[in-house]
């Protein structure tokens, strides 16, 4: 059967349409998901347990920082965490391998799954914003694979130093769940890289008239303060940590602000032609 002209489907005939970008969107991700299942020992020894190791690069890097500072830290060039990882419960890492391997093909998938969205969507935009727009799934890509990056190699590193260096008393050893750094290293990098996405969410905002580069510039103090509790939750409660995660994302603020007045100006150019 031919495909029907967006003017001639029904609300019904949309909903099929956007189910089947669902489905080869799941599916993209479930073939990805089963290649990562297949490499536990890269998935897990090489990529997410890395940063419980003091050889991962973040470590090394503020180790040589402090030092060249002159600064005696030995959280960040010791030769060990002081912590044990181990396993619990029976299904524990057989449970840790499936959804870790979901998490890995969401990920990877990640482009392939903004384009299926961009498909159901582009259809309803007018020629000269789809032009306009042709750009969306590389920008927010990029943007989300470096937001994934800032996760995993800031939050997630900052954090397990922190939380593994917290000592109330030394008679107290630490034996962590592995599920509870794996937690910490996918939540972080995911969180991150949907943080990311602030420029492109401000963008389309701003092209439906929600949001105007006055309205950021008005409530920009108030975006600190979000900042600033935001960074606090996702990071340990130091301020070194805090700033490290605060300054990207108010980067990303102003460079929305900038985007939803490029938004705007495009907007009343087009106005004054007609």
């Amino acid at each position: 059967m031919a495909k029907k002209n967006i003017d001639e489907m029904s609300f019904l005939d949309h909903l099929e349409d956007l189910r089947w970008h669902l489905i080869r969107a799941t599916i993209a991700i479930f073939l990805v998901a089963i290649i990562a299942f297949c490499f536990p020992y890269f998935l897990f020894d090489v990529i997410i347990l890395a940063p419980t190791e003091m050889t991962f690069p973040t470590y090394e890097g503020l180790c040589k920082m402090s030092m060249s500072l002159g600064i005696e830290d030995t959280t960040f060039c010791a030769d060990k965490f002081p912590f044990d990882l181990q396993s619990r419960q029976v299904g524990s890492q057989f449970a840790a391998r499936i959804w870790t391997s979901i998490y890995a093909g969401f990920v990877i998938a990640f482009p392939y799954v903004l384009y299926q969205l961009w498909s159901f969507i582009s259809p309803g935009l007018m020629p000269e914003e789809r032009k306009y727009s042709k750009g969306f799934i590389i920008i927010s890509s990029l943007l989300f694979f470096i937001g994934v990056l800032f996760g995993y190699y800031v939050i997630t590193p900052l954090t397990i130093n922190f939380l593994a260096n917290e000592s109330i008393s030394v008679k107290i050893h630490n034996d962590f769940d592995f599920g509870s750094v794996i937690s910490v290293v996918r939540s972080s990098s995911l969180a991150s890289g949907i943080v990311f996405q602030l420029p492109i969410v401000v963008y389309f905002l701003t092209k439906v008239g929600i949001v105007t580069p006055q309205f950021l510039r008005k409530y920009r103090k108030y975006a600190l303060v979000l900042v600033l509790i935001l960074s606090a939750i996702i990071t340990p409660p130091d301020i070194t940590s805090q700033v490290i995660v605060a300054i990207p994302i108010l980067v990303l603020y102003q460079v929305s602000i900038y985007i939803s007045a490029i938004v705007v100006r495009n907007q009343n150019r087009k106005k004054r032609h007609v």
